[in-house]
């Protein structure tokens, strides 16, 4: 199957402003947003989204893969600045900012959930493998217990993230993934030890 002609560059500006626009609206709490909204706010016809997106929900799941894509791209990044402890500890908020748009998408994901689509089974095996990435990084370094895996942590913040969204729940949701981060040093190269690296509070 041959592979799809590239955009050209004012397309390709489209979509981008499209998707843009769309995880705007969800981030605002806009989770009923429609295409007529959507398209205004990137600045395009309604026309335009369809030249792009079949339906309201291949828009929802392109954004939700985009998210996971740049969230999943980001612990080499992390690691090449930081030390692992730190690299996981900021790692863990992207989570919990990734978490904020996908509960403003909470209404749409609902329905690409009732199809055949594999991006949420996709999602959770990538993010754990980051975790598993920077976990292993970290207890290679001493500065992370070595008996937690990714698997294991996405369940942990699974719970963190799914706080009731009412106000303040980021900010709520933040402090308590401090707390589990703290619980990950706890034990650290040797019984007791967190290791020396704190990260920035």
């Amino acid at each position: 199957m041959p592979s799809p002609r590239p955009l050209r560059a004012d397309a390709r500006r489209n979509r981008d402003a499209l998707l843009a626009a769309a995880r705007d609206a969800f981030l605002d709490g806009d989770s009923d947003a429609h295409i007529e909204d959507i398209a205004r706010r990137a600045g395009v016809a309604v026309g335009t989204v369809y030249r792009h997106f079949e339906t309201r929900e291949a828009l929802v799941e392109e954004v939700y893969r985009q998210q996971v894509a740049e969230l999943c791209g980001a612990p080499p990044a992390l690691l090449g600045e930081h030390g692992p402890a730190e690299a996981l500890w900021r790692f863990l908020l992207l989570l919990v900012e990734h978490a904020a748009v996908s509960k403003g998408m909470a209404g749409a994901l609902a329905g690409i959930m009732a199809t055949d689509s594999p991006v949420f089974g996709d999602a959770r095996a990538r993010m754990a493998g980051c975790l598993d990435e920077l976990l292993d990084a970290g207890a290679a370094a001493g500065t992370i217990r070595p008996d937690v895996d990714g698997r294991i942590l996405l369940r942990a913040m699974g719970g963190v993230c799914d706080l009731r969204a009412t106000e303040g729940w980021r900010e709520d949701a933040a402090r308590i993934t401090t707390l589990l981060f703290d619980g990950l040093r706890y034990g650290a190269g040797g019984a007791g030890g967190g290791g020396t690296e704190v990260p920035l509070r």
